[in-house]
């Protein structure tokens, strides 16, 4: 009776549900879940017109660029819930699906044109937008981007778009204008702390590394008052730092800590510590995990991912050099440490990402590749990521720009699809 009873609500349900398609870069297939939920959801994972579900692991398939002139049925994955959930055990990327995959040894990339301009408005007089970081949640991009004025005054915005061809349309939302509040805040990393069940907006300040959470990351009103993650800048810091900067900060957490890493534009890579459940307090003093005698080579920018199905993490650092600025890749088996160079992807000549291994289609819109992030495919605080289809969200900047002054550079935001993986 029971049984019957399930059925029957399930066949209401599924007859209630219109058929609906997925956008292009969305998920459209993964994990295998009840057979239940199968009937519920598989109506709505297709691809949407001119997008194919392409397989890219047991965990996760995704609607990418194809032929198909109608929607593709996909593989059945769980919708995003209505609360935050993670679709991977919160626990790292080094749990579920084995180790059998690998990083690969060498990449390359196709470019999208421009993808995010800057918008102005009366109180906004843009020249820039910038460090791009993004997750995708409840059918959503949810970007959040610095911001710089004519003038070289610095904040940050959001934006929310459902597929990438509405992105450069989509409203921004000036965060000196929220609970953010106004100042020099710039480059953004959002993430989903599964523990405390909140939203975490990480930043730099130009003195500290500091932090805002939120319930609800589609609520720019709902932002809590910024706090530091530390008393005052570290001694380490101020030993190491010349005459550098303090900036680009980078959560990822594992099954029992969460790392704060860190760069000082003067070839220093710096990490601290503190449990997953204390965080965001008590973080350790910073040690340096890499460094390199030529500043410019061990730059800014520092994105570290677990890597799903390998056992390892990705790091990748921005660089310059002849063409401008790219990024370097290493590996390791612990979030500590040590990294190890990719040997394919470790420097100006073959990167991990840079003009020497991107391919435009003819459009060259920068030779930068510059601070942004790869998407996860998960959005909580593990920072998971697949080792093939990456989609790396960059900063460029035209080559025919002639500001010499970085704060007064037009930069604009596109994305880096893997290719040959």
């Amino acid at each position: 009776m029971k049984a019957n009873l399930l059925i029957g609500l399930a066949i209401a349900l599924i007859s209630s549900v219109s058929a609906q398609c997925v956008a292009r870069y969305g998920q459209c297939g993964g994990q295998t879940y009840t057979e239940f939920e199968k009937l519920i959801i598989t109506k709505q994972t297709a691809c949407c017109s001119g997008s194919t579900c392409k397989y890219i692991n047991d965990y996760y398939s995704q609607c990418v660029e194809g032929s198909a002139t109608s929607p593709v049925a996909a593989s059945p994955v769980k919708s995003p819930a209505k609360s935050p959930a993670t679709s991977l055990s919160s626990g790292g990327g080094n749990t579920g699906g084995g180790n059998s995959a690998s990083i690969p040894n060498k990449f390359s990339w196709t470019s999208s044109g421009v993808l995010i301009n800057p918008k102005s408005d009366s109180s906004h007089k843009l020249a820039s937008v910038k460090d791009p970081s993004i997750v995708y949640y409840n059918g959503k991009y949810h970007a959040f981007v610095t911001t710089a004025d004519s003038n070289g005054n610095y904040n940050m915005a959001y934006l929310s778009f459902s597929d990438w061809s509405q992105a450069d349309s989509a409203a921004f939302t000036y965060l000196d204008k929220t609970p953010v509040g106004s100042g020099y805040k710039t480059a953004p990393q959002i993430f989903y702390h599964t523990p405390s069940q909140l939203w975490y907006l990480v930043y730099q300040t130009g003195s500290n590394a500091m932090y805002n959470t939120n319930k609800d990351i589609s609520n720019p009103q709902g932002w809590s008052t910024g706090k530091t993650f530390y008393s005052g800048m570290p001694q380490i810091v101020k030993n190491n730092i010349g005459k550098g900067n303090w900036l680009d900060f980078w959560v990822i957490c594992d099954s029992s800590k969460c790392h704060l890493f860190s760069s000082d534009d003067n070839g220093h890579l710096y990490r601290s510590e503190t449990s997953l459940n204390s965080f965001p307090s008590g973080f350790s003093q910073p040690v340096i995990v890499l460094s390199d005698s030529n500043p410019y080579a061990l730059f800014e920018a520092s994105n570290i991912y677990s890597v799903k199905g390998t056992g390892k993490y990705l790091l990748v650092v921005e660089a310059i050099g002849s063409n401008g600025r790219y990024f370097r890749g290493w590996t390791s088996s612990s979030i500590s440490g040590p990294f190890t160079p990719i040997s394919g992807a470790n420097s100006e000549a073959t990167p991990f990402a840079g003009y020497n291994n991107v391919n435009f289609n003819g459009n060259v819109w920068t030779k930068s590749i510059s601070s942004g992030g790869l998407i996860p495919d998960t959005y909580d605080q593990t920072m998971t990521i697949s080792p093939c289809n990456m989609r790396f969200v960059i900063q460029g900047l035209s080559p025919t720009s002639t500001e010499s002054n970085y704060n007064k550079q037009p930069w604009k935001i596109g994305m880096l699809t893997q290719k040959g993986c």
